[in-house]
This record gives C-alpha cells, sequence and structure tokens, in this order.
C-alpha cells in the first residue's frame, strides 16, 4: 500500500463498527481518560447556539427561515423542531482554545460563531454542488427551499461571519478574522479541487491530502486557535494550536472518507455507497488505485469507464458493492484507517509545543479520540 508518499506502506487494522471500519487510536492520557466528551461538545453547543441564533436573526426573510431550518431549529413547515444539529467539534474547539491562555471559556464564543457559520455556509454550497438529498436525516436546503435560497442563506452566513469577529472591535478579534478568511479560502479551494477530480481517472495520494487538508482541515485548525487569539494567544501559540487542528481534520475526513462508503445509512444520514455515488476520489479509492495488484488494476478500469458515463446515480446497489469490495480488496480501507492515526498522532504531537493547563491538554486529546473513533 502507498504511505504518505505514495510508496509501500504496511496496513494496520481498525474496529469494526456498523459496516465501516474506524481507525484504533493510542491509549488516551490520564487527563485525556477523565474527560466527558459529550458535555464538553455539548458546552460549546450551548454557548454558541444562543448568539448563532441572535446571528441568524439579522438576515432578511426568507433567507432567516431557510437557515433556521438548515440548523434545525425549525422544520420545513416553519414548527419548532429539534434537529440533528451536527457534532459541534468546532464549536467545543473555539471555546476549549480561549483556556489555553487562562481565559474563561466564553472568551471564545465570537470564535465558535463564526467558524460554525462558515463551516454551515460551505454544507448548504456542498449538498447543492453534490446533489446530496439528505444531511443529518433530513432534506437538505436546496431540496425543500431551491437552489437559490441555497446559495444565498450561504453568502449570508458567510458575511455574518466576519461581521460577528469584526463587531468585537479589538486587536485580537482582527487578528481572528484574518485567521478565519485564510482558512476560508482554504476551504473553498479544497471543494474546488473535490469537485474538479470527480471527473478524472486518476488522483494521487498527495493531491488527495492537499484537497481534504483544505476542505476540512483548514477549518479546524481555525477552530482549535481562534478562541485562543481572542484570549490573547501570540502567533506561536496560535500556529501551534493550527498545527492540532490542521492533523485532526486530515483524521476527521479519513474516517468520514470511511464513513462515504461503508457507513450505516442509520447512523451517517446519508444513502449506501453515497461517495461512490458521487464518483469522489476519497482516501480509500486513491489508495487502491495505488496500491497495485489486480484488484487495483480492475477498480481502475471500471472508475475510468464510470468517468465516461453519465448514468453513475442509476447503477445497481449490486454495482456500487461490487467498487466497494475492490476497494477493500486492495487495500484501500486498511490504508484509511491507518492514516487516520496518523494524523491524529500528529495532532497529539503537536499540542507538545503549547503550554497549557492540563485539564485543556487533556480535554484536546479527548476531543481528538472522539473524531478518529466515531460512527457518524
Amino acid at each position: 500500500m502507498p504511505d504518505r508518499h505514495g510508496a509501500a506502506g504496511s496496513r494496520t487494522s481498525g474496529t469494526a463498527t456498523r459496516g465501516v471500519t474506524v481507525p484504533t487510536v493510542p491509549p488516551a492520557s490520564t487527563a485525556a481518560e477523565a474527560v466527558d466528551v459529550t458535555a464538553l461538545l455539548e458546552r460549546g453547543r450551548t454557548l454558541a447556539t444562543p448568539v448563532l441564533r441572535a446571528a441568524v436573526d439579522r438576515l432578511a426573510p426568507p433567507m432567516d427561515t431557510v437557515a433556521a431550518y438548515h440548523f434545525g431549529w425549525i422544520d420545513a413547515a416553519g414548527n419548532p423542531a429539534h434537529g440533528d444539529g451536527g457534532k459541534a467539534v468546532r464549536p467545543a474547539l473555539a471555546v476549549l482554545s480561549a483556556e489555553v491562555t487562562g481565559a474563561a471559556p466564553e472568551t471564545g464564543i465570537p470564535g465558535a460563531v463564526a467558524v460554525e457559520l462558515v463551516h454551515n455556509f460551505s454544507l448548504l454550497h456542498d449538498d447543492l454542488m453534490d446533489g446530496d438529498e439528505q444531511r443529518r436525516h433530513r432534506d437538505t436546503v436546496w431540496k425543500v427551499h431551491g437552489p437559490a435560497q441555497a446559495i444565498l442563506v450561504g453568502d449570508a452566513l458567510f458575511a455574518l461571519a466576519s461581521e460577528i469577529l469584526l463587531e468585537l472591535g479589538t486587536a485580537e478579534a482582527g487578528r481572528a478574522t484574518r485567521r478565519l478568511t485564510t482558512a476560508t479560502r482554504a476551504l473553498i479551494d479544497g471543494q474546488a479541487q473535490d469537485i474538479s477530480y470527480e471527473h478524472r481517472d486518476r488522483v494521487s495520494v498527495e493531491e488527495c491530502l492537499e484537497m481534504e487538508g483544505n476542505k476540512t482541515g483548514a477549518l479546524l485548525a481555525c477552530a482549535s486557535s481562534i478562541g485562543a487569539v481572542l484570549g490573547g494567544a501570540d502567533d506561536r501559540t496560535a500556529d501551534a494550536l493550527e498545527k492540532y487542528g490542521y492533523h485532526l481534520g486530515l483524521a476527521f475526513q479519513a474516517v468520514d472518507d470511511l464513513l462515504g462508503i461503508w457507513g450505516d445509512p442509520e447512523a451517517t444520514g446519508k444513502r449506501t455507497w453515497s461517495d461512490l455515488r458521487q464518483r469522489k476520489k476519497s482516501l480509500p479509492v486513491v489508495a487502491a488505485l495505488a496500491a497495485g495488484g489486480p484488484a487495483s488494476e480492475r477498480l481502475g478500469e471500471i472508475l475510468a469507464a464510470d468517468a465516461r458515463s453519465t448514468g453513475v446515480e442509476n447503477f445497481s446497489e449490486e454495482e456500487f458493492a461490487a467498487r466497494a469490495a475492490l476497494i477493500e480488496e486492495a487495500g484501500g480501507r486498511d490504508w484509511t484507517a491507518d492514516e487516520a492515526r496518523r494524523q491524529h498522532t500528529i495532532a497529539i504531537e503537536a499540542l507538545d509545543a503549547v503550554d497549557m493547563p492540563e485539564r485543556v491538554r487533556g480535554c484536546f486529546t479527548a476531543l481528538a479520540d472522539f473524531v478518529v473513533v466515531r460512527k457518524r
């Protein structure tokens, strides 16, 4: 199998969970073992949501209603709802990072909200570009309210993100905004790369990692540092936290790539073989194509034929299952699980460069463990 440079490397096993192999991770530190990750995620969500709602309320009708539907606060008819608002990893990281500097967690709230607005801007546009009809077990915004509203509301959330930060009127807010806009540009670059790769016969492992670093790593890097920046952290500290978040993002995306092929639809909220339906050149696919051998060669022939076809979405379940089986036989599934573990290790090691309370370090470690070992 290719290693991170595309050369031959080892394969490792993972833990089978609802049809998908998720990577095992090294034993957590004592401080991390004591962390209630659910409570940590809920803290970020609880602190950020009122400010997030207030920001959405600024939008002109009907964008305010459309955004509220997207966030799961109302149903398609406008009635109050308690939809799945996502894992809230980014708000949790933003709030936690403020505590690196000794500031109160509330210091990170504007950063948490800004990052969450950018993240959801990307989801609204991604769902439309990818043709995804379901997110978090509900119809997507473009499916319910139309493509135009999905575009407009996404744009509005993007603008709100900078507005929330700059309203603070501090030098730290200016620094935080600059990091957020840089991360957003990288995120958009990653989405453009992702789309362009769908119609190519081959994508290298290096290209895939670069794309995923942009699309997922950049914003998680920003989330991991933005609270600290608002709390007055210097650039050295912020950069080290960004390195943690960037590699955590690569681990996160590697697991997402496994779930995108082998995930349980009941857990993920997406259709079976969702990434294969969209012709995504995700890590399991590119690793399998780079592996060599009969399964790899057969997979390459099939995907080359798919790239010339317009009817992939009409394939039978058996045809998608056959592609998934070839990816697994070529080693793409195991290699991706191993890569998630490797990126997780790099993320944890990046924390060594930051002086912070051990309790906070344990929380960062526990969140990293949660991101890698998950079902959705």
